[in-house]
């Protein structure tokens, strides 16, 4: 008995042995074809249930006193660490990642996992601590290194992740948001209790002091009235408004519940007085007459306010305040959510860029006139909704110069940024204009997030997959370091709109502009604007010198 179940015994095992074998047998063939069939290859994606177990045996990885450890370092844009930490980012970490962390880059496309998507919607579920971790100590089997670095540098690069470039084109963005129907607007004193910083830098800017009532602040008239001048025929007395502070400055007179401007502007740069009178804008022909029949509430006040009323002729406040590109703010006030406040820095691109596009465009509304009078700004939109559906650009012929643009379609005059940028390549990858700008306020020209210099150089440079594809940024710009001719804005961004006399603002198309088009279209070119005592036909020789820059282009 004992004979007969030895014997099952070992036939059990040698079925069980037997079936092992023709399983492993099995699995090894599948593996065979699997290699030999593009199964090492790193550039295929990983499976979903990969990606998911992957990633939960990360975040078990992640010791919790690591998880809770705080950035010691200011982790604001313009800090020094987040300086040090973008110069840390484009040395070691962009090659993979990304100027925008993304992933999307050449390097990356051949990486098995891919790099991670480093993003502000991506990364948020990770905690500094996280990032440090992972960061210090790298993640076994991809590509991710344990860096060599000292505490403070990974803290930097930390802090560059959570301040890399606002694209806005990221998983989790939103096209088109609403305002809640019940939401009231209150005014940007009431957002100052919950985000001072934010407010108090936003107060100095000129976005909140375009147009200032003398009355309230004593200083908003920049050149002394007393002095005589033949082209002013008002006091301070008779000013209800200012406008502008930077480049001009002009005097409005309040009649009827409506405000009209005196017919001479303050030249600031030049400090003299100038006439000012439109003559070649569209709206002219509807309002023929002398500027006091040029009401600012069709033509300005739009932009220069808060939820403006045609009809009432009313705001809740005068300035670019929070709720211009914020929405209406009552529901947030009472309780706050980022579910029941807009932010351009959650939208798409388009929708993003709208906000901005709303006032810094030239164009009109779809529908003019509206009730009888024709207006100069984007009667009915506000943020998050189409700027399309409101407004629509001025348009433009090619070859022709005119008023507004060049003969190629650059812009002409100022408060075209918009007009210009929507051509940009800039804006075709998804570059908003909160991602180099702020409109919060900071301590460079332009609201820029830090210097232009190395802003551009954030996204761009000799190791940048965006370029420029050259050994040093020298060698692109044939312009010794530090120099203005070395600037990217001097040769991307020339100061050729027109805002004032020979008072000049930045394109805002990014692209070089050469000598030829110059000849063709009367636009000016950099090289130009810089060399003024040279002919166009110096610059085109001296470019034909330059061996990286294409002969046909220059042609164009």
């Amino acid at each position: 008995m004992s004979s007969a179940l030895s014997s099952a015994f070992k036939n059990r095992w040698i079925r069980r042995l037997a079936i092992a074998a023709v399983f492993a047998l099995v699995v090894l063939i599948a593996l065979y074809f699997y290699v030999t069939n593009g199964g090492m290859i790193a550039r295929q994606d990983p499976p979903s249930l990969e990606k998911l177990i992957a990633g939960k045996l990360v975040d078990i990885s992640i010791p919790a006193s690591a998880h809770e450890s705080k950035n010691p370092l200011e982790a604001k844009p313009d800090s020094p660490a987040a300086f040090a930490g973008a110069e840390l980012y484009k040395k070691n970490c962009e090659i993979c990642h990304g100027f925008d962390g993304s992933g999307k880059t050449d390097a990356g496309a051949g990486l098995y996992p891919r790099p991670g998507d480093l993003r502000r919607a991506a990364a948020a579920r990770r905690t500094d601590g996280d990032l440090f971790y992972l960061i210090r100590y790298g993640i076994r089997n991809t590509g991710m290194p344990g860096w060599q670095m000292q505490d403070e540098q990974i803290w930097q690069l930390v802090t560059a992740v959570r301040n890399l470039p606002r694209t806005t084109n990221a998983p989790g963005t939103v096209s088109q948001q609403s305002a809640s129907p019940t939401a009231q607007f209150v005014g940007s004193a009431s957002c100052r209790s919950c985000h001072t910083d934010i407010y108090d830098r936003w107060k100095s800017t000129l976005m909140a002091n375009v147009v200032r009532d003398p009355k309230e602040h004593p200083d908003a008239i920049i050149p002394d009235l007393s002095k005589p001048n033949p082209l002013v025929k008002f006091t301070r007395d008779d000013v209800a408004f200012t406008y502008g502070a930077k480049w001009k400055q002009r005097y409005f007179k309040k009649v009827d519940g409506d405000y009209y401007p005196y017919p001479a502007q303050w030249d600031v740069i030049h400090k003299q007085w100038k006439p000012y009178t439109v003559k070649d804008d569209w709206w002219v022909k509807h309002y023929p007459g002398d500027n006091f029949t040029r009401p600012t509430s069709a033509l300005c006040d739009g932009c220069h306010s808060v939820n403006y009323d045609i009809e009432k002729k009313t705001v809740t406040e005068w300035n670019v305040g929070c709720e211009k590109c914020h929405g209406p703010g009552s529901e947030h006030v009472a309780k706050a959510s980022n579910f029941n406040i807009l932010n351009p820095a959650r939208m798409d691109t388009v929708a993003a860029t709208d906000s901005c596009l709303q006032c810094h465009s030239q164009g009109q509304p779809l529908t003019n006139p509206i009730k009888g009078k024709h207006y100069d700004w984007p009667v009915g939109y506000s943020v998050g909704a189409k700027l399309s559906d409101f407004w629509k650009l001025e348009e433009h012929k090619a070859g022709e110069n005119t008023f507004t643009h060049f003969g190629d379609g650059t812009a002409h005059k100022n408060r075209m940024q918009g007009n210009d940028y929507i051509t940009s390549q800039m804006y075709t990858h998804g570059v908003a204009c909160h991602t180099c700008h702020d409109s919060h306020g900071t301590q460079h020209d332009g609201l820029l997030r830090k210097p232009a210099q190395a802003l551009c150089l954030d996204c761009h440079g000799p190791s940048s997959p965006s370029g420029p594809h050259a050994p040093s940024i020298e060698a692109h710009t044939h312009h010794k370091a530090g120099s203005t001719g070395s600037e990217c804005i001097a040769c991307h961004m020339p100061k050729i709109a027109q805002t004032l006399g020979d008072i000049n603002v930045r394109s805002h198309t990014f692209r070089f502009v050469g000598p030829a088009k110059s000849d063709a279209f009367k636009i000016p070119n950099a090289c130009n604007v810089c060399h003024t005592d040279k002919t166009t036909a110096w610059t085109a020789d001296a470019l034909k010198k330059w061996s990286d820059l294409s002969p046909w282009r220059m042609k164009q």
